[in-house]
């Protein structure tokens, strides 16, 4: 965690409310969620319902705290520790509450944002496709205006919250137009034209109910348009929006799931014993704490980063870069974490003894969803550019003070 002097009083007793929510999940809630025995826990969300947990950034009007994302990934790195399902399923009332919350009318928040807050109401984001996986403007999925209604049409699949979702935040082309201008984001209530298949062998992050949904025809009220008349065509806008809460959900949760190994090898370092002594003592193991404990803590930092310039209302081309900075980070900082946990607790770690084979197996899915980190490469890389070749040089033109810098002769671009 941030060391406690750095956090807020505000931030404390959130980490506190958070940390009591997370010892209240029943140990078999998470066992029965891996064997998939339990496909949707919706006793998971209303106990954090009931406990105000839900939603903090959102407006107190709403059941909200209104409160800022630092507050949230101090809740979301406690959340973190209990894996991924259980910490995608809270933090999609994030997500598709900052959908409704920035673009929806107020009739649409009074609807869905406010019992979704309290845990009464369960949502998804159905975005991905088969032929649209990062490739989001690729989808197939089409709404076709008849009057006051859309006729939408078309599936999605890998969408967690799929099983138990009350409604869906779905996107769908609207318009033959470029791409950007074609798109229109719906919020489609459950109903027998809506299909949800729980088809899924996953690898890990069970028991989240992620599923293939079948939009057979579904008649969609223009007042289910995001925005109602306005938000016609304009998912893009909202997509882009999505962004932020997807990515740093993905990369606050991956704090939490990454201590948690951490903290399981340590402990079992410091009791098992080899070669007369305790296996902490080897430099081979030790090291492996050592470097875990680097790049939690790096990572903690670019995270919390993060999310002060969100809600210092940084420019949005700074903000797409460090949050998929801190996704790309947090992320592949947990994985290597997580291998270094298993590695610690030799062949005892390769077995349901400990729970570092389950997370390995959840853990490995986080730099894949919500954009590949190969996508969250292209959109750093991109942002840098755009901003860093209009910036003038301020400070030391470092450039200079090579001994021939003056050879512009040598200097050949082309």
């Amino acid at each position: 965690m941030l060391s406690h002097k750095l956090l807020s009083e505000t931030q404390k007793r959130i980490r506190e409310e958070t940390i009591e929510f997370v010892k209240w999940v029943p140990r078999e809630l998470i066992i029965d969620m891996d064997a998939d025995r339990i496909r949707y826990p919706a006793n998971f969300l209303e106990e954090a319902g009931k406990r105000n947990l839900l939603g903090l950034r959102f407006p107190k009007e709403y059941g909200g705290r209104d409160l800022g994302w630092k507050e949230e990934v101090v809740a979301l790195e406690e959340i973190g520790v209990l894996g991924t399902s259980l910490a995608c399923l809270y933090s999609l009332v994030s997500i598709v509450g900052e959908a409704i919350d920035k673009f929806g009318t107020e009739e649409q928040k009074e609807k869905y944002l406010a019992p979704m807050i309290e845990g009464k109401l369960k949502a998804a984001e159905a975005l991905t496709e088969p032929r649209g996986g990062s490739d989001f403007f690729g989808a197939t999925t089409t709404a076709r205006r008849e009057g006051n209604y859309f006729i939408l049409k078309g599936y999605k699949r890998f969408i967690v919250g799929a099983e138990g979702a009350d409604f869906f935040l779905v996107y769908a082309k609207t318009a033959e137009a470029e791409s950007h201008k074609s798109m229109t984001a719906f919020l489609v209530d459950r109903c027998p034209e809506v299909e949800v298949k729980y088809i899924y062998g996953l690898m890990g992050t069970r028991g989240g109910g992620t599923g293939r949904i079948y939009f057979n025809n579904v008649k969609v009220p223009i007042e289910n348009v995001l925005g109602g008349e306005k938000g016609i065509n304009k998912g893009a806008d909202v997509f882009y929006q999505m962004m932020i809460p997807e990515r740093m959900t993905s990369a606050a949760g991956a704090l939490g799931m990454a201590k948690a190994a951490l903290e399981v090898a340590a402990r079992y370092s410091d009791k098992r014993k080899a070669f007369g002594q305790k296996i902490r003592k080897f430099q081979a193991v030790s090291f492996k704490i050592a470097d875990s404990l680097i790049e939690l803590d790096a990572a903690r930092a670019l995270v919390y980063q993060t999310a002060c310039a969100i809600d210092e209302g940084e420019e949005p081309g700074k903000l797409r870069r460090l949050v998929s900075e801190s996704k790309t980070f947090a992320t592949e900082m947990a994985w290597r974490v997580v291998n270094h946990a298993m590695q610690i607790l030799g062949g005892i770690g390769y077995t349901n003894v400990y729970p570092i084979e389950k997370m390995l197996r959840d853990v490995r899915l986080i730099t894949i969803w919500t954009g590949t980190n190969e996508i969250m490469r292209l959109i750093i890389q991109h942002e840098f550019y755009k901003e860093f070749l209009q910036r003038k040089i301020e400070g030391r033109d470092i450039e200079k003070d090579a001994p021939e810098a003056e050879a512009e002769e040598e200097k050949v671009y082309e």
